[in-house]
């Protein structure tokens, strides 16, 4: 009977450490998941997912930094609890996603989406085939210099830098 308690004990002990491990890894994930998917470029952005978005980015290091840990511990206590060679595949996957989650929290990943384009070209008025009449533009006049950027065409990068009248801009909406 104790052989069999033994073995009911460890058998829901390791099922537990698999669920348990799975809930983590989904929840780092998730820390840095949500913020990408609330602010992703050629899509409307509300306040509240604006605001959402910057409280994870701001709390994904922690998340990841408590969440990684366990992940890591109940990673080595399942391998320990000598796993079937299929198992390993999902531990794996498991551990690196939470270790995967943990580095992208450290990286400002709303750079990478919305960088600045290095080097814009610029056409005359007259001579550009690409904008309809009605089309938004973003309009900067310095110095008696002026120049119009097209909304459809900033919408990935967001942010245009420029030199206009002498001066240098930074333009973005």
């Amino acid at each position: 009977m104790n052989d069999t308690r033994t073995e009911t004990a460890g058998t829901t002990s390791r099922r537990t450490a698999w669920i348990l491990l799975t809930v983590v890894a989904l929840v780092l994930f998730a820390s840095v998941f949500v913020p990408a998917f609330l602010i992703r470029p050629f899509r409307a952005q509300t306040p509240i997912a604006v605001a959402v978005a910057y409280r994870f980015r701001v709390v994904s290091p922690w998340i990841t930094a408590l969440g990684l840990p366990v992940a890591l511990l109940l990673a080595f206590r399942l391998v320990r609890s000598r796993l079937r060679p299929w198992q390993w595949a999902p531990v794996l996957l498991l551990a690196g996603l939470a270790g995967l989650a943990a580095w992208f929290a450290r990286q400002n990943h709303f750079e990478w989406m919305f960088h600045p384009l290095p080097s814009p070209a610029y056409a005359r008025a007259r001579a550009v085939r690409f904008v309809d009449d009605d089309d938004m533009v973003i309009a900067v006049e310095l110095n008696g210099d002026a120049v119009a950027y097209p909304v459809r065409q900033m919408a990935y990068h967001h942010v245009v830098n420029d030199v206009v009248g002498g001066e240098p801009v930074a333009s973005t909406y």
